[in-house]
């Protein structure tokens, strides 16, 4: 990555990390994807029982592999063999220790801002998990909460949504087109102000570019 890039990540990332903390939310810094895996395998120990929502993120820095291959308990959703199961898994993650996820977009002063489809991600996030652990490319920051719905909806759901099926307008316009089909993944918004918790929301931020 350019020098000056990376430079202008790591300044911005305090002041999304103090943004943060003003918020009751933990945040930390790391310049690449190694560094962010050791940072949240660090926060993590050993024991715990752990899920994950559908994140990109998450895989991106191997953070689910290691997960997988470590002693942790998994409650993994993702290899549920019938809807019934997977439902059951959602259910059960709810109460684990650790939640992993991303954000679909994060301001400077360090508001988080999602979109849900079903909205099991965006449920644990708000309740039930004791920790919350989000892997945040820089990629994912914007100056406020106006700029922050308009890259959830406009960049980050119109390509998450080239992945399922049915077709939907934002699919081929590349846009948020407000629709209401069928398929529609811009289901429930959620803005995260605050944690009533403090600290149970942790964010790493990753100088790499990361998801959607």
């Amino acid at each position: 990555m350019n020098e000056n890039r990376i430079k202008r990540n790591r300044a911005l990332a305090q002041r999304v990390i103090k943004g943060l903390e003003s918020r009751n939310m933990e945040g930390y810094y790391a310049e690449t994807k190694e560094e962010a895996l050791k940072i949240a395998l660090d926060l993590i120990p050993e024991g715990s029982t752990i899920g994950w929502g559908g994140s990109m993120s998450v895989g991106e820095i191997g953070l689910k592999d290691a997960v997988c291959s470590g002693n942790y308990n998994i409650i993994d959703r993702d290899s549920a063999p019938t809807p019934e199961e997977k439902r059951a898994r959602e259910l059960a993650i709810m109460d684990a220790d650790w939640f992993l996820c991303s954000s679909n977009a994060i301001t400077e002063d360090g508001v988080l801002v999602n979109i849900d489809g079903h909205g099991n991600r965006v449920a644990s996030i708000i309740v039930g998990p004791r920790n919350v652990l989000m892997i945040v490319g820089m990629n994912k920051v914007r100056p406020d909460v106006d700029a922050a719905v308009s890259r959830a909806r406009n960049e980050a759901a119109p390509i998450n949504k080239q992945r399922f099926a049915p077709v939907t307008p934002c699919m081929s316009q590349g846009y948020c087109s407000d629709c209401k089909s069928p398929g529609n993944i811009c289901c429930q918004f959620l803005i995260t102000r605050f944690s009533m918790d403090k600290g149970r929301i942790k964010v790493v931020l990753v100088g790499d570019d990361l998801g959607f």
